[in-house]
């Protein structure tokens, strides 16, 4: 519910982004391309009222009432309590065209708009009014100055009238809608960008608004916004203390654990264990009665309940028991904010105390836009999180199952305070798994590497590799220095 001295949008987080909605008796332009949304928001801003019990009218000057209609119905909006004065263009006038043109300024015209438009309004004594758009008032008078005149006396009117107003404009090339923008009380710019459509508010007197631009989309149920992550400016205390993986010698090489409220990124190549071991934080921390989220951009959830059961991390027992979410990610169907506001509300609803992304490279794929502005999105989602306390883990595919090392991306390095990295060798003609740490930003750790095993029981972490050497060259050699790999395969008591 918006606070009392406000009056809602009818979309949630265009409410969020103003400071709680919008102020009364006010005038707000709607300004954009065809095509991104803004008469959509306008019957939202409408429906909001209706719902509240006010009378409200909208003054459709371009599309007729069975288009807006129709489009409406087709994301869900139903506008049966919504008055409409319908004032587009019909067909006759285009048959009684052949006598005038008809895009020439007309006094009657102006008369006979003004004189119906006051006569609805007085008739229904509307509490909210959306005009849709307000630059066909350009086609009544003959220059800009008397357009501008036209449209302050009209705004003056509605506001005698107590009447909150809502007006697009068709922001286009020649269209000159910068006066429109100084009538207002407020501007909410929408655009279609090739990572979704977004809104911006870079005018809103009265309020502190978040400008933007934040994501907007348009659903099966009507137009949801997303709002830009912003980060508290002091972090959350109870993010202090250590996440153990219940694993002993595990946490003996990260010297007790992880740090709460960091970020740790788990690396190696394909199958070598990453997700599993993320899932075991997430084990230990059922246990204590804490939730986890895990969502997966590159797994189905169903393949990964199979694995994670069959190592014993009882993830079906946990779902059940509301200490872990598991979510699949659909590829190409989430902006980067959307995406953000999903962990946000999760964390912030749920009180989660563990947010896993499985894994780095499929989100970069699956959330629509370029590398570098995703990068920065995740570096705000983390930024966010760990302000909150949250413990965030971030798993990353790198390299072949042998190649020369490669920890992490170098941008998700800049990122994170734990790097964990997994990794595949041959000793003595045998595929083996190894464990070590890189990186620890809030306290020391263990610079040896340990095998690493999973198996039925669980995962096993072994005692420190102590005579192997050149293990992250990927050619791994005996303390004797013969090289092992493929063509130099080593036998105990050789």
């Amino acid at each position: 519910m918006p606070p009392a001295d406000r009056i809602s949008t009818g979309i949630t987080g265009l409410d969020t982004i103003i400071d709680g909605g919008l102020i009364p008796n006010r005038s707000y332009l709607i300004r954009g391309n065809p095509g991104t949304g803004k008469t959509m928001v306008g019957l939202h801003f409408l429906l909001a009222g209706a719902e509240n019990g006010e009378d409200v009218l909208c003054i459709n000057l371009e599309e007729s009432t069975a288009d807006i209609t129709r489009n409406a119905e087709s994301v869900g909006l139903e506008l049966s309590a919504v008055e409409f004065l319908d004032m587009s263009p019909s067909s006759d006038l285009f048959r009684e065209s052949q006598n005038y043109s008809i895009f020439s300024p007309d006094e009657v015209d102006q008369e006979s708009f003004a004189a119906e438009v006051t006569a609805r309004i007085e008739e229904i004594e509307p509490s909210r009014v959306f005009i849709d758009p307000i630059t066909r008032l350009r086609h009544l008078v003959p220059d800009e100055y008397q357009f501008r005149q036209q449209v302050i006396s009209f705004m003056r009117f509605l506001q005698n009238m107590d009447t909150t107003v809502m007006f697009t404009s068709q922001h286009m090339e020649g269209a000159a809608d910068d006066d429109l923008q100084f009538l207002s009380d407020g501007t909410f710019h929408l655009d279609n960008a090739e990572h979704g459509r977004t809104v911006s508010v870079p005018k809103l007197r009265g309020s502190d608004a978040r400008r933007g631009p934040h994501s907007l989309r348009i659903r099966d149920d009507g137009v949801d916004v997303f709002p830009r992550l912003t980060i508290p400016e002091q972090a959350d205390d109870a993010g202090l203390g250590t996440v153990q993986s219940g694993v002993p010698a595990f946490d003996e090489l990260l010297m007790g654990g992880i740090d709460r409220g960091t970020i740790t990124v788990i690396s190696g190549p394909t199958g070598v264990g990453k997700t599993t071991t993320g899932a075991q934080f997430m084990k230990e921390a059922a246990g204590r009665g804490e939730r986890s989220v895990i969502y997966m951009f590159e797994e189905t959830r169903k393949t990964f309940f199979a694995r994670a059961e069959n190592v014993n991390i009882p993830v079906t027992n946990m779902v059940e028991h509301g200490t872990l979410a598991v979510e699949e990610v659909e590829p190409l169907n989430l902006s980067a904010e959307e995406f953000a506001h999903k962990v946000r509300r999760e964390v912030e609803e749920n009180d989660t105390k563990i947010v896993m992304i499985d894994g780095i490279n499929g989100y970069r794929l699956s959330l629509r836009g370029e590398r570098e502005r995703l990068i920065r999105k995740l570096h705000s989602l983390g930024r966010y999180l760990k302000s909150r306390g949250v413990t965030v883990i971030l798993v990353e595919e790198v390299g072949t199952v042998t190649s020369q090392f490669e920890a992490t991306d170098v941008d998700i390095s800049y990122l994170s305070d734990n790097i964990i990295f997994l990794r595949y060798i041959e000793v003595d003609g045998e595929m083996k798994k190894v464990i070590g740490v890189l990186k620890k930003r809030t306290s020391d750790f263990e610079r040896t590497m340990r095998e690493f095993e999973i198996s039925s029981h669980g995962i096993k972490v072994g005692e420190p590799l102590r005579n192997l050497q050149g293990i992250l060259s990927g050619i791994p050699t005996r303390t004797d220095e013969r090289s092992i790999h493929p063509d130099s395969t080593l036998h105990p008591g050789e």
